[in-house]
């Protein structure tokens, strides 16, 4: 029944060739005083990210072949639907996120359907530069002007959802690098979703490599500036308002 998890939060982990670091994130988790459920979708790993996720007692969802970070959490939104989930919190599984900050992203969600943790918010140390710190400003300026609220790290990853925002992501969540941050978000804003940040700590990545190599950082203005156009494209969703923020709450 969609009803059994309602009152209980899915921590949503995609990996791919993860397998040095998934199970210490996995198990900082479920260390917490907090209970969560943890699900780690192995994106067409080719390493022991399986295995070693489920020994540290995560559920894993294997998928064929990579989709990307997109698709993963696509599949997780579908998973958490279908279980009744009343909340998600993605979290890498390099390490990056702290899981020590899992309760105050949540928390964001008492007034909002999606809550960010944000890495540039006057906490920490995380820094860029060159044209993805050129990109990542214009695109913050944009998406706060479209949620009427002050967003400074839009592009994060660390980021939780109630269910009427589960239910919109099912209906538009992208795959593609940088859609399924930008675009969904654009979406979401302008099916009338409410969109508020927290301020969160990044730490270094626990071990594995990079997803994208810093050569690559060059063009990130330029995909950038495309997946917002493109987002603004798209049609708005009117599944989300029709559902309660929390399964079983009135």
């Amino acid at each position: 029944m969609r009803t059994l998890e309602s009152n209980r939060v899915l921590v949503i982990m995609p990996a791919w060739n993860e397998a040095a670091c998934v199970g210490t994130t996995v198990a900082e988790v479920l260390a917490l005083d907090e209970p969560y459920d943890v699900l780690v979708v192995n994106d067409g790993s080719t390493d022991q990210t399986a295995f070693e996720a489920a020994a540290a007692g995560a559920a894993v969802m294997n998928l064929p072949f990579n989709l990307g970070v997109g698709g993963a959490m696509r599949a997780g939104f579908k998973y958490a639907d279908r279980l009744g989930y009343g909340q998600v919190i993605q979290v890498d599984a390099d390490g990056q996120h702290d899981p020590r900050n899992i309760r105050e992203v949540l928390n964001g969600l008492a007034s909002a359907d999606i809550s960010i943790g944000a890495r540039f918010a006057d906490r920490g140390d995380y820094a860029v530069s060159g044209p993805r710190k050129w990109a990542m400003k214009l695109l913050a300026f944009v998406l706060s002007r479209l949620a009427k609220t002050p967003l400074t790290d839009v592009t994060s990853g660390f980021r939780a959802a109630n269910r009427r925002a589960i239910a919109q992501y099912l209906d538009h969540y992208p795959a593609e690098y940088l859609g399924d941050t930008i675009d969904s978000l654009v979406v979401a804003i302008r099916s009338g979703l409410k969109v508020t940040q927290v301020p969160v700590e990044m730490r270094p990545r626990q071990g594995g490599t990079p997803s994208h190599h810093p050569i690559k950082a060059a063009v990130y203005l330029g995909r950038s500036f495309f997946a917002l156009a493109f987002a603004l494209t798209r049609k708005r969703s009117h599944l989300s308002l029709s559902i309660p923020a929390t399964a079983g709450q009135k």
